[in-house]
């Protein structure tokens, strides 16, 4: 009995067991063999970036830095297709890019007709601009309908740099500026052209350029501040017309240094309102100096204050270090000027303060100028010169040069024992407070 119940059991068993493996076989899909083979994986699911938390870095990545080639735009460097327009499409590129960026131009001579480079810029920070090649201004004056041919406008922290030979921007100023018949009459041209002009530009360089043949002055700054030049080469004719190489007015803190200026005007000239301008080891001529002015012709200027010219070589000018105001002049004041450690080599005139500037010879010279001259420092001077007089001071009759000091000029004339000693000191009009030390000339 015992033994039949166990067989029973083991039946049961049996059975129980091979209906759990029937009831676990995939059904047959297909008579014959069973469908042994795996099932289809399924499909993956698309993979998604993760998203950075907020405070990660990949959520404060900088803009990439940009270089803007004007030829990529369309300007062509053959020295005769007109390219202004691919010009100012690249420098709105640049100067929008929310990065660094570089407004760039290569190699080769490209024709550029006037143009305007304004900002403010992208997060009030200016492009630097690299320049390889050489910037050729239309021939014509016609093709001019303001007094700029280049102009930076409304921009800080402006870079314009050269380094090389060829980065140069030619005015080509001979082929008919220099020649319109009012340069001969009046001696200042109907229509100057200035070839690069910075107006409200603050905390900018400009370096290792080339300007030549200006059709006017060749470098302009206009109400700007917090501006460094140095080693740029300005070139023209001595015979050049009114080719200022740099002009400054209404600007402040402007250091310019270590250049070569050569010219048909003033090397450098410092007009009304220039305030903490220095400028230093510059070799200046041909040309008309290194001038302060010419002042007071017009009404309102404003002052000139501290002015310092230093470590400076002048060659062959018509004047040395000089300091004009036009007679008639309405008041206003010029005051600390410095004028130190200065060579000069065959020189005409080479201290002179002339409160009787009038170079068309056309001035009422008996309407005093009431433009103030105080604290003139005129130190250390050596060299020859070429001129009666040495040293002029035509001061104002009307308000007095005050405060002017000669000391340790040693001025040699150019063509000894030619002509009798007297008059080397020339003056005229009031002056308190001359002092002349330790000095011969």
């Amino acid at each position: 009995m015992l033994a039949s119940s166990m067989r029973n059991i083991a039946v049961f068993i049996a059975l129980f067991h091979a209906s759990i493996v029937v009831a676990t076989m995939p059904p047959c899909q297909i008579c014959g063999s069973p469908n042994l083979s795996p099932p289809a994986p399924e499909p993956a699911s698309p993979k998604v970036a993760p998203i950075p938390p907020a405070d990660s870095p990949e959520s404060h990545k900088e803009p990439k830095d940009g270089v803007f080639d004007v030829t990529e735009y369309g300007a062509v460097a053959d020295g005769g297709t007109e390219s202004s327009s691919a010009f100012s499409a690249a420098w709105t590129a640049a100067c929008d890019h929310p990065g660094n960026s570089t407004f760039y131009i290569p190699g080769g001579r490209f024709l550029v007709g006037p143009i305007s480079f304004p900002g403010p810029c992208y997060n009030n920070r200016s492009p630097n601009v690299e320049l390889k090649g050489t910037l050729l201004a239309p021939a014509s004056l016609s093709s001019f309908q303001f007094s700029n041919w280049i102009s930076f406008k409304n921009l800080q922290g402006l870079t314009v740099t050269g380094g090389a030979e060829a980065a140069k921007l030619d005015g080509q100023g001979a082929a008919e500026a220099w020649k319109q018949s009012s340069c001969e009459k009046s001696e200042r041209c109907k229509k100057l052209i200035t070839s690069i002009d910075l107006i409200n530009v603050s905390y900018a360089t400009i370096r290792s350029i080339s300007l030549l043949n200006s059709k006017g002055f060749h470098l302009g700054l206009h109400g700007c501040n917090n501006i460094n030049i140095y080693n740029v080469s300005i070139t023209a004719p001595w015979d050049s017309p009114n080719t200022d190489g740099i002009h400054v007015s209404r600007s402040s803190n402007i250091n310019i240094s270590s250049s070569t200026i050569g010219v048909g005007d003033d090397c450098v000239s410092m007009g009304p309102g220039s305030n903490n301008i220095s400028i230093s080891n510059i070799q200046c001529g041909p040309g008309h100096g290194i001038s302060i002015g010419s002042l007071g012709k017009y009404k309102n200027e404003k002052d000139v204050v501290g002015i310092s010219v230093r470590n400076c070589t002048i060659k062959g000018t018509e004047n040395g270090i000089r300091v004009k105001t036009w007679p008639g002049a309405p008041a206003s004041n010029a005051s600390n000027m410095t004028f130190e450690d200065i060579f000069m080599i065959n020189v005409s005139n080479p201290i002179i303060i002339d409160q009787e500037y009038c170079p068309s010879n056309s001035c009422n010279t008996s309407e005093p100028s009431l433009v103030k001259l105080t604290d003139i420092l005129i130190r250390n001077i050596n060299g020859t010169y070429n001129t009666k007089s040495a040293v002029t001071l035509l001061c104002s009759s009307e308000v007095p040069c005050q405060n002017v000091q000669l000391v340790n000029i040693s001025l040699k004339d150019a063509v000894p024992d030619s002509r009798p000693r007297q008059g080397r000191l020339s003056m005229k009009g009031f002056l308190h407070g001359l002092q002349v030390i330790n000095s011969r000339f």
